[in-house]
């Protein structure tokens, strides 16, 4: 059996879940956006935001389009799972992850219009969710598997049929 697709659902449901939970978590335990408390000392701290942008606050104001683009993205990578099939783990967890991010935050935008984001860390890095960090590190797993290949057949998430190439 190709399980692919369906292990990749199982991630995007799964990572959609926490997300969704920590940000209601964070919405309950901190009701005013710029509540801050420490997790990790000065390494990790939730700050509640509210941010009507893309990524850095970057294009406030964007909803609709934000959410036409989440939803196209899902439906690519749903269409591509269904019609392609990759048992290639890499892939499949990386298609799973960015499905995540993408459902995370369109639910957000689409229910309060603006996404809430939570995790703080120093350097003067931005404010970010689960869905963002799941978003960011699926896409890094696609370049990778982009520019290197996939991953050895041992990586495979099914024996069954050949192994996907690019």
């Amino acid at each position: 059996m190709r399980r692919g697709p369906v292990v990749s659902a199982a991630i995007a449901a799964a990572v959609l879940a926490v997300d969704q939970a920590t940000k209601v978590a964070v919405r309950a335990a901190m009701p005013t956006p710029g509540a801050s408390v420490p997790v990790f000392g000065d390494l990790v701290r939730l700050t509640f935001t509210q941010n009507d942008g893309a990524a850095w606050g970057l294009l406030p104001g964007g909803r609709v389009w934000f959410i036409i683009v989440s939803f196209a993205a899902v439906c690519v990578i749903a269409g591509y799972l269904i019609r392609r099939r990759p048992q290639n783990a890499w892939l499949v967890v990386a298609l799973g992850l960015v499905a995540a991010g993408a459902l995370g935050n369109a639910i957000d935008r689409a229910y309060f219009g603006w996404v809430t984001d939570f995790i703080q860390i120093p350097f003067d890095f931005p404010v970010f969710n689960v869905a963002d960090a799941s978003v960011v590190v699926g896409v890094g797993m696609l370049v990778w598997w982009l520019l290197f290949g996939p991953a050895p057949a041992d990586g495979e998430i099914a024996s069954s049929g050949p192994a996907e190439g690019r």
